[in-house]
């Protein structure tokens, strides 16, 4: 997922791409895998939660293949930029980052079983970079809904983190933050490891466990 030139720094509010406000992305209305909406309202017991792991080809899979995920779709938070296109944010004049959105059922699974495949599926002390792709579009992050997804989400990177640095990995530099707005990606972008089963996939984890309650 190589594209367009990559700035380390985060651009500033006053210098990124202004976007546009009255343009949403056409998405398709069902999920390529299981058949479920793309977008809300949910149904009852179906929360929601967005997190950014790098390219979110494959970060994506990773969450619609846990039981319990009601449905997935990829798009861009974090930053300044109205509905973004792609080459926008792989320009790294949005302050976005790349994220999935997942509907997950509360009934059968949890936000804590959520942060497992986050933590466990990709490096989150590599900063503004996730592999070989580099750019502020590919760095860690979690944008919480509500207070509980926060303090589970401190809570659980503390712990982790114990965790790596005795595998011998530094600090976590994951992002945790409220979430602003998730704006959707284009439609190629949803659900590409299914449409294109050999294709790209960055995701690559650290083999350390994250030892979550359930």
């Amino acid at each position: 997922m190589l594209f367009g030139r990559r700035e380390i720094e985060m651009v500033t509010p006053e210098k990124a791409l202004p976007g546009r406000v009255d343009r949403k992305m056409s998405i398709p209305e069902t999920h390529f895998i299981n058949g479920h909406s793309l977008t809300g309202p949910w149904p009852d017991g179906v929360e929601t939660a967005v997190f950014g792991m790098g390219c979110f080809w494959g970060a994506e899979r990773k969450f619609w293949q846990a039981p319990g995920v009601y449905s997935t779709a990829v798009g861009y938070s974090g930053g300044y930029t109205s509905n973004p296109t792609y080459e926008e944010v792989c320009s790294g004049m949005t302050a976005h980052t790349e994220v999935v959105l997942v509907a997950f059922q509360t009934a059968e699974t949890s936000f804590n079983q959520m942060l497992k495949v986050f933590w466990e599926n990709h490096n989150p002390t590599q900063g503004m970079r996730q592999g070989n792709d580099q750019g502020t579009q590919y760095r860690s992050a979690i944008y919480w809904v509500n207070k509980q997804q926060q303090a589970a989400s401190e809570a659980s990177r503390q712990e982790f983190e114990m965790s790596l640095k005795a595998a011998g990995y530094p600090d976590i530099s994951t992002e945790i933050a409220e979430l602003g707005e998730f704006f959707y990606a284009e439609s190629l972008h949803q659900q590409y490891l299914g449409k294109n089963p050999n294709g790209y996939c960055g995701m690559g984890g650290t083999g350390v466990t994250c030892s979550i309650n359930s």
